[in-house]
């Protein structure tokens, strides 16, 4: 069936490409993937993901195959360094890439796919838009296993990589519309001490010890080292920017000395709040992105759409709300075709022309 169909599109768009989708339970298909586009002469870039978004659901079979009419540009780096000095080369050598290949005067989005392990997302997005400003929209997502195992997850026509990033320049593209829906309690403490994803204090004390204190004196729910995995997803932290906007992380690992490690970098002395789920207001998390899709081009039919579901969301809500959350999504837009992922972490602007921020437990829209 993907021969056929990926013949078939060749002989009809000689110049295109494809990107792809995998669930993490077919990643065995890669091999067989990569082979039948270099037979074919079809470029190719991809990632693998914990589950798929299809019609309305999630699967861990099949593979979504998005066909550009003429294949942009794009790049894989692979091992990105975490020092400063490798940050910064890593990020101009991007930049100059980039720009290298923007249009003159056209709309364009840069759309990036991490590996979920690259621990300093939110660093390289900074260190691109010094470099980038508002010469494109920035949108992206992270991939990898929902385990957060290692695992190399991003691909090319050759090449399988881990800890890096895949890049996509999309022209004649206007962006991505991100909405979490979560709403802060008024109480607020401060990440005093951070380094990377890791809280080791907040307010000056241990963090786990406060982490605790806030569950158990908000909602009633008593969280110790043992019961951590299991109640830890459904409390995330939020953290308070200077416009009132809360971009959400999740405590995904807790160590003997107290700290906290989350999915996604927490700044030195962060404004932090208590998250729980039913803060989350689906309805209004539709109504932003569907606002948003129209806006961008008009109010017409929306055709082909690009939706990611965050898993930590998933998770948070469980999966009779989160499924219930992608058939409103169809629901509303009424669109031809939504193709999607679970993914790990969502890269997005609280503006449409706004700084490029790394969230969690997000949904990501844009047309394809």
């Amino acid at each position: 069936m993907v021969e056929q169909t990926l013949s078939k599109w060749r002989s009809q768009f000689p110049e295109m490409g494809v990107c792809a989708f995998l669930p993490e339970a077919q990643k065995d298909q890669l091999a067989h993937l990569q082979s039948t586009c270099a037979q074919l002469q079809v470029p190719l870039v991809g990632a693998i993901f914990p589950a798929l978004v299809h019609d309305g659901v999630f699967r861990n079979d099949g593979v979504w195959l998005l066909r550009f009419d003429t294949m942009p540009f794009y790049a894989l780096h692979a091992d990105l360094p975490v020092d400063g000095d490798g940050v910064q080369r890593t990020s101009d050598a991007i930049a100059q890439q980039v720009v290298g290949n923007l249009g003159g005067g056209e709309e364009a989005t840069l759309f990036m796919v991490f590996d979920a392990m690259v621990p300093n997302i939110g660093t390289y997005l900074d260190e691109m838009y010094l470099r980038l400003a508002n010469r494109v929209h920035y949108a992206g997502v992270n991939a990898g296993s929902e385990t957060f195992a290692p695992m190399p997850c991003l691909f090319d026509s050759t090449r399988t990589v881990q800890n890096g990033v895949l890049l996509m320049l999309l022209p004649h593209h206007h962006g991505a519309i991100l909405e979490h829906g979560y709403r802060a309690p008024e109480q607020t403490v401060y990440a005093t001490s951070t380094s990377g994803n890791r809280i080791a204090q907040i307010d000056w004390r241990p963090a786990f010890e406060v982490y605790q204190e806030l569950v158990h004196n908000q909602y009633g729910v008593q969280i110790t080292p043992e019961n951590f995995y299991e109640h830890a997803v459904h409390f995330p932290f939020g953290i308070v920017r200077a416009n009132h906007h809360v971009v959400v992380r999740i405590p995904v690992a807790l160590h003997a000395d107290g700290s906290l490690f989350c999915v996604g970098e927490v700044p030195p002395n962060s404004v932090l709040t208590l998250l729980q789920s039913p803060t989350v207001d689906s309805h209004e998390t539709l109504n932003v992105l569907t606002d948003g899709l129209r806006a961008m081009d008009g109010d017409g039919a929306l055709p082909d759409l690009l939706l990611f579901y965050c898993a930590g969301r998933r998770m948070h809500l469980g999966l009779e709300k989160a499924t219930a959350e992608l058939h409103e999504f169809d629901a509303r837009t009424h669109a031809t075709r939504i193709a999607g992922a679970l993914s790990l972490g969502e890269i997005g602007g609280s503006t449409l022309h706004g700084y490029p921020l790394f969230h969690n437990a997000a949904l990501l829209a844009a047309r394809w």
